[in-house]
């Protein structure tokens, strides 16, 4: 079981760090998003930062301060508890920001602030000078305890942050694993300071919650924490920036507890706010709160129960087998590193050297419907990556763009294969039959392709040796196994879902031995008939539920079904 790391810091400082780098750096290059009034209103209160709280008695950490976003509502509050000049509140707060324009502004805002509040210029220079700190938070020494922990860490993925700097933060932070954004390494080192009982409560991207990349993060929370509140903010207007990644508000507690509380797309503004966060400390009953148990359970994905149905899928998960242990095969295409080199409809190599490709664009109207694109094949069938001497036009073609092709990573990892691609080719998919499905899509947009093309990055394909995969496209465009992709996947623009492996996986399937020859007919033919009503009802059929519960699933995705070929 992995401990948070709370006593990290070298006894030798680094010779640089974020200080370094985004000290006067613009905000979109450091990640910098700006939270507004009444969503950081919103989180303070879930906290109980508030006037409930004897707050002189508290500490509250932001660990990246920005502006002020969080900082200045949490002073006001304090403020409000004591008189003007009264120095005992200096350790009250500490708010922690990389960027020396970003720390200015703020500092002017608190000065501002306690202005108001009948604070001397001398007084309040000596509490800002206390409060405002201008480091690396997550070099930072902080040997103190804090009650409370609030804020909304900074959105940069991993690729924006210096290799060197990056180097320095994997060595310190377990959760900076795979793909993980920075903001998770925020969380982390949070989380070592809070003291018993204190509560964390940060605005941010929910992918941590539900990618393979969060799993360190949600086994150190389920050892010695316990997830308060959830509160799924996809769509709505919670920054003055808009974002990419959809954010989510999460209180997290130290300490263990029962019950999860709940709360989707809420209204955005003071008073609808105010009335939920109520309902999500649990002082008054309102249909817009939701309340969970068993959310964190070691490593594994968090699941929230929007649509109403988790006890049904935990009830499936426990008594089916996921796609893979059913006999079907979950993949995705090939990555080439630079698809302008390496994709065309006119390459000039030997035939042998390239396969036809199907992108996301070939199956844009529910079918497959061939541009003509072809993808450079460097390998042999044996997997090893060919010789240039043997095929002359392929090593034309691809010493013409050299430059472009070196350019890459995995070209640097393999000096001596440089024209491969990053996945290698299997050729043989190509002419195997196979479902495929688009990453990021609405709906469970599931394409038969008879085995004549070979799928490219953005597409995941399907293919069983026991499964008939005309059933099986039947199932996976089916209300059933949307539930699923939708428990367990981040919401992206539009509210569209990741159909990515990780979440197809997590489908349940009978064996397909178990399914009746009439059964197994009806799905086939519902399929290749794009008969929805026949699809559906053969479904139902297969997973033996009850009309009424059949229509929960409805009503929790509707317009769902995609499926053609």
């Amino acid at each position: 079981m992995r401990s948070i790391q709370t006593d990290l810091f070298d006894p030798i400082a680094p010779i640089r760090d974020a200080t370094d780098y985004f000290s006067d750096a613009d905000p979109a290059s450091r990640g910098a998003i700006h939270t507004k009034p009444e969503v950081a209103e919103f989180i303070l209160d879930l906290m109980g930062w508030d006037a409930n709280a004897n707050l002189s008695d508290s500490r509250l950490l932001e660990p990246s301060a920005g502006e002020g976003d969080f900082v200045i509502p949490a002073a006001s509050r304090l403020l409000d508890q004591c008189q003007p000049n009264d120095m005992r509140i200096s350790d009250s707060i500490r708010a922690v920001e990389v960027n020396l324009g970003a720390i200015d502004i703020c500092r002017k805002r608190l000065h501002a602030l306690l202005s108001t509040y009948g604070w001397s210029r001398q007084s309040s220079e000596s509490l800002v000078n206390r409060w405002l700190v201008h480091a690396d938070f997550l070099t930072l020494p902080l040997e103190t305890e804090f009650s409370h922990i609030v804020g909304n860490p900074p959105y940069l993925r991993l690729e924006d942050v210096p290799k060197d700097l990056l180097h320095m933060y994997r060595s310190r932070w377990t959760s900076l694993f795979d793909r993980a954004d920075l903001y998770v390494a925020f969380i982390e080192k949070s989380l070592g300071l809070l003291s018993e009982g204190g509560r964390l409560g940060f605005i941010c991207a929910d992918r941590w919650m539900k990618n393979r990349y969060g799993g360190p993060l949600r086994e150190l929370i389920a050892a010695a924490f316990h997830l308060d509140v959830y509160v799924d903010f996809t769509g709505c207007p919670a920054f003055f920036d808009e974002v990419d990644a959809y954010p989510a508000v999460t209180i997290i507690r130290r300490g263990k507890g029962d019950v999860t509380r709940t709360a989707f797309r809420p209204e955005v503004n003071r008073t609808a706010l105010a009335h939920l966060s109520q309902g999500l400390r649990g002082e008054i009953a309102t249909p817009a709160v939701s309340v969970l148990d068993s959310i964190a359970d070691g490593s594994k994905p968090w699941s929230f129960d929007e649509s109403g149905c988790l006890s049904l899928l935990r009830e499936l998960e426990q008594n089916l087998p996921g796609l893979e242990d059913a006999g079907v095969n979950v993949g995705i295409g090939v990555a080439t590193g630079a698809d302008a080199v390496f994709i065309g409809k006119n390459l000039n190599v030997e035939d042998s050297r390239k396969l036809p490709l199907v992108t996301t664009r070939d199956i844009r109207s529910g079918r497959v419907e061939w541009r003509g694109e072809w993808v450079l094949n460097p390998f042999e069938a044996d997997g090893s990556v060919i010789n240039l001497s043997d095929y002359p036009k392929f090593a034309a073609y691809v010493e013409q763009h050299q430059e472009r092709i070196k350019g890459r990573n995995v070209s640097h990892r393999n000096p001596h294969a440089w024209y491969r691609t990053i996945d290698r080719i299997h050729v043989g998919l190509t002419y195997k039959p196979k479902l495929l499905i688009p990453d990021i899509k609405g709906s469970a947009h599931v394409v038969y392709e008879d085995g004549r093309l070979y799928p490219h990055h953005n597409l995941y394909h399907i293919t069983s040796e026991t499964w008939d995969l005309r059933a099986l496209q039947a199932v996976l465009s089916s209300r059933v196994a949307f539930a699923f992709v939708a428990a367990y996947s981040p919401r992206m623009r539009g509210g569209n879902l990741r159909f990515q492996a990780q979440y197809l996986r997590r489908i349940r399937i009978p064996r397909w031995e178990s399914v009746s020859q009439n059964l197994r007919l009806a799905l086939s033919t519902a399929a290749k008939s794009e008969d929805h009503q026949a699809i559906d009802e053969a479904v139902r059929q297969l997973y033996g539920f009850a009309p009424t519960v059949w229509e929960k699933l409805n009503r929790s995705s509707p317009g769902i079904i995609s499926i053609n070929g």
